[in-house]
């Protein structure tokens, strides 16, 4: 069968299903989601904003149906995703965290989709959405293609070329599908990761907002954007696609004391933008005032495209089917608001505080705290007077119906799943902080310090995590030392303290720190690993060893931790057993440089040098540079009588590096 490129075959597809005159099936059209990480509300020209950065959002606003307040329920990008595409709560999904995997038996719009016939391409600007190798296992279900790929950054790489890719990079991609694409309809889902920090835009934008860099961030994805939209209509394939854009959640940017998101539950990081444009543009122009929710967003997409939506999604379409692919801008309940539930765990999971959960009813902001929050909204949209104590009755009403929601929209059917050290390392990586998601029940994470008391240390945390990750040790240094000053027996900044003073080789002040994180949280390989590492530095070889076993125990694919417990046997002469464990480093990733420079280096000398150039040979192809892997590789050509290679790897060891002291 020959494939048809996508913008001529679409063009036919379109044009004999709109030309039967004869009864037959729905005509399902092509859906676009676009999600915008961490962008908030109030930078949208179609929402108000006067700072001329979305001008392109602006236009396809006219052309569509724009929510003017669409709240999400979770301010964490993982979950909030899970909650737009399965139509669910997080207290029914239990995607309330990174890592955690996304059941099968869970309604998924990609999914649906799929079964239904259309071809499904993902493109994903971060690792936090990555499946494979990042935070969200079990997003690529129903996806022909998912492209993400993404790795941690080693010291001095491009971010843009690990963790994290710009909009225009995604937008190339996804465009790149869609010329390839068979005829038939297609979901695509582009997710623009650039508004999240640190805030880095590039030129010119990086110039024009070098003192807003935020806004730098968000115009530049909306130039994305636009590119995205000028080549679908160049195509022919604008006008009869449902697009869907919106905000996974927004950043506080200081608003309540926080500098970021996932602690808060404000309208800074919770209110979102929201725009759906219909196929051939119905109901353009239209603004629906009542409160909209992302829970909605997977039912409204199935229902304004001619499909049912399936009994076990939790919100409902905000536009109610009038045919197969028509809708009406009216909610199902008329112009009444719905009632928004939010919720984070990050305050208890991170830093042992207690959890918060929100309610959004009527003109009223309900926050269930140790000091609990009530704001009449539209008095006060800024949620600056708190009046839980003056008017107790409405905060306990409230406080019911808060209870009373989440009880109905929870289930106990999907097990959680524990996020491996790898997992936890990436999330550093992106300034978050990880660590072992327990199966705690409701209650208990409603308990402890007041995140509103203690918000500035998870600001100075966010930043040393960032410190750290860049490998500005120094600067991370002060600002671990005044978090664990506020909160000494915190894991992971005892963790975070202890890896900047290893990296700085202060070993004697990294020790103690390190060991304190893992009796505290003895089920956190990583800080097992972190602690092996600092121990082998400085000699004690045989305690370092039980300590990367652990990491193996707790993380049995992770092939560092494999070839530092390797590396740690060979020191204290166990050979056979530090053979092993390079074996399964090799297994897991064949072309790691050191694994095969320490395997055929033993080998060499135990006298098999044959047996070690294969690993040698692969350590010089891996990293040319390298002084050491030139030497070892040269002193294995010497013993099996290749002089000629020997010296020219000698003379390439004389103008490569030395070798690396970390």
């Amino acid at each position: 069968m020959v494939v048809r490129r996508r913008w001529l075959g679409f063009f036919f597809y379109c044009s004999s299903a709109l030309s039967f005159a004869a009864p037959q099936a729905a005509f399902h059209p092509n859906v676009i989601v676009i999600t915008l990480d961490t962008t908030r509300a109030d930078r949208m020209g179609f929402l108000g904003s006067a700072r001329g950065l979305t001008p392109n959002l602006d236009a396809m606003a006219q052309q569509g149906v724009v929510f003017t307040r669409a709240y999400a329920h979770v301010p964490l990008t993982t979950a909030s995703h899970t909650t737009i595409f399965t139509g669910t709560y997080p207290q029914f999904n239990y995607v309330n965290d990174f890592g955690i995997p996304l059941s099968t038996k869970l309604p998924y719009l990609p999914d649906i989709l799929h079964k239904r016939g259309y071809h499904t391409g993902a493109f994903v600007g971060s690792l936090i959405l990555d499946p494979l190798d990042g935070t969200a296992p079990g997003f690529d279900r129903g996806f022909d293609v998912y492209d993400a790929g993404f790795h941690l950054r080693r010291h001095g790489m491009d971010r843009y070329k690990s963790v994290e890719r710009r909009a225009g990079e995604v937008v190339d991609h996804a465009l790149g599908w869609l010329s390839q694409v068979p005829s038939g309809p297609f979901l695509l889902w582009v997710h623009f990761y650039d508004a999240h920090d640190p805030y880095d835009p590039p030129s010119p934008y990086k110039e024009r907002y070098v003192s807003q860099p935020y806004d730098g961030e968000i115009a530049y994805a909306d130039a994305c954007l636009g590119k995205l939209l000028d080549a679908l209509k160049k195509h022919g394939l604008y006008d009869e696609t449902l697009i869907a854009v919106m905000a996974d959640h927004g950043e506080s940017l200081g608003a309540h004391g926080e500098n970021t998101h996932g602690i808060f539950l404000y309208d800074e990081t919770l209110r979102v933008p929201l725009l759906i444009k219909l196929p051939a543009n119905r109901w353009a122009g239209k603004r629906v005032e009542s409160r909209a929710r992302l829970v909605d967003v997977a039912p409204t997409i199935l229902a304004s495209a001619g499909f049912s939506v399936p009994p076990e999604m939790q919100g409902q379409p905000l536009m109610s089917a009038e045919k197969p692919g028509r809708a009406s801008a009216k909610t199902n309940s008329g112009d009444e608001d719905r009632a928004a539930y939010a919720e984070t765990d990050y305050p208890h999971r991170a830093f042992g505080w207690s959890a918060l959960r929100a309610l959004r009813s009527g003109k009223y902001l309900y926050i269930q705290a140790p000091e609990r929050e009530l704001y009449n909204q539209s008095a006060d949209p800024e949620a600056a007077r708190n009046l839980a104590g003056d008017t107790k009755a409405v905060a306990d009403t409230m406080a019911a119906q808060l209870d009373d929601f989440r009880q109905k929209t929870s289930q106990t059917l999907i097990a959680l799943a524990k996020p491996d050290p790898e997992q936890m390392k990436k999330l550093q990586a992106l300034g978050y902080v990880g660590t072992a998601t327990g199966t705690e029940k409701d209650e208990k994470k409603l308990v402890g310090i007041d995140p509103k008391t203690k918000i500035e240390v998870s600001n100075l945390l966010h930043d040393a995590m960032f410190d750290v990750e860049d490998a500005r040790y120094q600067e991370a240094v002060p600002l671990l030392e005044r978090v664990l000053k506020e909160q000494p027996e915190m894991p992971v900044a005892n963790m975070q303290y202890g890896m900047a003073e290893a990296r700085l080789r202060n070993y004697d002040k990294a020790i103690a720190p390190l060991q304190k994180a893992v009796k505290l949280q003895p089920d956190n390989g990583m800080g097992h690993y972190e602690l092996g590492l600092a121990l082998f530095e400085t000699g004690d070889w045989k305690s370092a060893a039980p300590e990367f076993e652990a990491a193996v125990a707790r993380a049995p694919k992770w092939a560092d931790a494999h070839f530092s417990l390797g590396a740690v046997y060979a020191r204290i002469d166990r050979v056979p057993d530090a053979m092993t464990e390079l074996d399964t480093t090799l297994s897991l990733t064949p072309d790691h440089y050191r694994a095969n420079l320490l395997r055929g280096r033993i080998l060499s000398l135990q006298g098999n040098p044959l047996g070690g150039l294969n690993n040698l040979e692969k350590a010089v192809q891996v990293q040319p540079e390298s002084q050491e892997a030139h030497l070892f590789l040269a002193d294995a050509y010497g013993q099996l009588g290749r002089e000629a290679d020997a010296q020219r790897e000698l003379a390439a060891a004389r103008s490569a590096k030395p070798p690396a002291q970390n």
